[in-house]
């Protein structure tokens, strides 16, 4: 029923509701992007019933969880982050991901709604050391659609990695255009 609701507001605003998830993808780190505006969230809650990836989740740091809204956010599929842990967030995240096997990881590779001049690695990692695929969602507000890429896997060149994930996410444009993937740098030159 709420995968209906969606579909319908969508359609009624405008949005392609055609996206495929990648077919027989279990457990994955899902990198969703640009992330330039908080509408990407509802747009990308919205998407996950769409898509019907209901083992998807996401990460978000932990002070978020801890206010009155907290209880949402986990109902919405969240899973709380803390940054300053001694544990770092890779390690944290790849045991959650050990215990399921049925688990979808999204984040945002910017790591921040903020213009960014190179992508954060973490997710990379997370997959890597996890020995699951990264699928990327790509949110295009000029075109009203969301793109979705085939499954992929970290491989021992990190900079042809990151020049994929960049060939992909930089002709999509975001809600504030400006702070787009096109002036992201990649880290492993």
């Amino acid at each position: 029923m709420q995968r209906l609701f969606w579909i319908f507001l969508f359609r009624l605003l405008g949005w392609d509701t055609r996206a495929q998830f990648p077919a027989g993808v279990r457990k994955c780190v899902i990198i969703a992007g640009p992330h330039t505006h908080w509408m990407d969230f509802p747009v990308g809650v919205a998407y996950r019933s769409i898509m019907r990836i209901g083992s998807a989740h996401y990460l978000a740091k932990k002070e978020l969880f801890d206010g009155p809204f907290g209880f949402l956010f986990r109902w919405l599929g969240g899973i709380p982050v803390d940054r300053f842990s001694k544990h770092n967030a890779v390690d944290q995240v790849v045991a959650i991901l050990d215990k399921h096997t049925d688990m979808m990881i999204a984040l945002s590779p910017e790591g921040t709604r903020k213009k960014v001049d190179r992508l954060r690695t973490g997710f990379y990692y997370i997959a890597k050391n996890a020995g699951i695929p990264i699928v990327m969602v790509g949110f295009d507000f000029l075109n009203r659609r969301v793109l979705v890429s085939d499954a992929f896997y970290t491989t021992d060149d990190p900079k042809a990695d990151f020049d994929r994930i960049l060939k992909f996410f930089s002709p999509i444009q975001g809600k504030i255009a400006s702070r787009g993937f096109a002036a992201i740098n990649n880290q492993f030159e």
